[in-house]
């Protein structure tokens, strides 16, 4: 209970970071549509993808303890199924759907961290829905159930962006099922896009575990290591990595109830352990992981930010360059107008005939209409140019000296070029320095001490635990001081 509260703490400095820093300036300048917290503040989230018939829902419904999902070998189910916990009913009731919600209740209510997911169109929201079951096992997490991957165009048809959606519910989830099947052994179309691109670019590498789920299947232990063994080729060659990633080798313990032959006094897996239940503990590790991961997330989301906001202070600067060269260019070519229209007037008829005063009014009256001409008209023309080449150089405008730097300007060079863009890249450079210092602190300091905070928490003694929990409900509130409204410097 101590460990809990301890852990919900700083759970809320974190949701507390990134609501009154983060977000205000994420908004502000098109990083994110809504609130960032809008993507942290549920439970746990565990996706579960895979091809189809790989036996998601089986495994699912083992979990929940009740058949909740449609299973069979064949495409069953095409929709994103929120499986959450329902606590209104006694846990003596039988396993069962206690409510369902279709996909526009779950995009519009506040509760729920899909707000971004309204992008993907109608076609989507008829795909997406949410059930509350009152299984234990949801205690602490939700699952989300999600279409079998496919490998025809015409069933890829779905009339929505699949990937998109995909990598859009990795980036909020805390734990990646990827399942495969003897029989499609990393071989779909789908599977390869969201391995290869989908995943990678989402989420973490640590968050996704590989499935080679109904091995009960494979006729012999040669059919099985020959299907392990393409499985970790296809995956070697989608991932790029050298390293074979942890595969877990399961079968639904319902297959010991059969007459299966692999399974019988002569077969081969009762050599081999069934890794359904560790897969299974995996997944209740899930919200433990959760508070760790919110930490990468304001990291990166941190870093993300300041990059752009970097960006945009690099650009100012060369504005500040260019006016200055600009008006200095004004002043000289000013000069020059002035001082050769003063010599041209003591040496020509009848100027020179004119009072000296009068000569020398008239060239300082030239050359000052020439730098108003210059100022006011012609640097508007060369500021034009001058914003031209920035937007074609905008590579130039922060250092990218590290493959970090390169990856996090590859996520927001696109949204440099459209703040700009906007207003031609006209806005107040002490306000975005007083933003690029908040999240630059959020980002370097914020998440840094909460990771040493759970390094502290992981090695306290329960009676410590209970001595942390009397002496401060929220113990790092005075090392964080970020519990006030967002409020930066006024507009000028």
């Amino acid at each position: 209970m101590y460990r809990e509260n301890y852990i919900n703490s700083l759970r809320t400095e974190l949701l507390d970071m990134v609501a009154n820093r983060l977000s205000p300036v994420a908004m502000k300048y098109g990083y994110s549509e809504v609130p960032l917290e809008t993507n942290i503040k549920w439970r746990p989230l565990v996706l579960v993808l895979g091809n189809y018939s790989s036996g998601k829902s089986t495994l699912i419904n083992e979990l929940l303890g009740a058949q909740i999902q449609a299973a069979g070998q064949a495409p069953t189910d095409d929709s994103f199924t929120i499986l959450t916990y329902d606590d209104s009913r006694p846990e003596t009731e039988s396993i069962e759907v206690t409510e369902m919600r279709d996909g526009k209740f779950l995009l519009n209510d506040p509760e729920y961290p899909f707000e971004t997911l309204k992008k993907h169109g109608q076609r989507f929201v008829a795909h997406f829905r949410l059930k509350k079951i009152n299984s234990p096992f949801l205690k602490n997490l939700a699952i989300i159930d999600t279409p079998g991957m496919l490998d025809s165009i015409t069933e890829r048809d779905r009339g929505y962006d699949y990937q998109e959606v995909v990598g859009d519910l990795a980036q909020i989830a805390d734990l990646v099922l990827v399942l495969f099947d003897p029989h499609k052994a990393g071989t779909v179309r789908e599977a390869h896009t969201s391995i290869r691109h989908t995943l990678p670019s989402k989420t973490f590498e640590d968050r996704v575990l590989f499935v080679l789920n109904r091995i009960d299947e494979c006729a012999s232990m040669m059919d099985l290591l020959r299907v392990y063994g393409t499985l970790c080729w296809n995956l070697s060659q989608i991932t790029g990595r050298k390293d074979i990633p942890m595969i877990h080798m399961t079968y639904s313990p319902k297959a010991a109830n059969k007459e299966n032959p692999a399974l019988k006094d002569g077969g081969y897996l009762r050599h081999l352990d069934n890794q359904r239940e560790e897969l299974k503990n995996a997944i209740l590790q899930a919200p433990c992981h959760r508070l760790d991961n919110l930490a990468s997330f304001v990291e990166t989301h941190g870093e993300r930010l300041a990059h752009l906001l970097e960006a945009l202070i690099g650009f100012r600067k060369n504005v500040h360059r260019f006016y200055l060269k600009t008006i200095v260019s004004g002043l000289l070519s000013a000069s020059v107008i002035g001082i050769s229209a003063f010599l041209a007037a003591m040496l020509i008829e009848p100027l020179a005939s004119m009072a000296l005063t009068i000569q020398a009014g008239a060239a300082s009256l030239l050359g000052g209409s020439w730098l108003l001409v210059w100022l006011t008209f012609l640097r508007k023309a060369f500021y034009a140019r001058f914003h031209r080449k920035q937007l074609e150089n905008m590579d130039d405008l922060t250092p990218l000296n590290n493959q970090t730097r390169r990856d996090a300007w590859e996520s927001i060079r696109d949204l440099v070029y459209v703040n700009l863009k906007r207003n031609s890249g006209r806005f107040a450079t002490r306000d975005v320095k007083y933003e690029y210092l908040l999240v630059k602190e959020i980002s370097e300091t914020g998440s840094k001490e909460i990771r040493e905070a759970l390094k502290e928490l992981a090695s306290l003694s329960p009676d410590e635990l209970a001595d942390l929990h009397l002496s401060a409900t929220r113990p790092y509130a005075a090392e964080f001081p970020y519990e006030t409204a967002w409020k930066g410097p006024s507009e000028e």
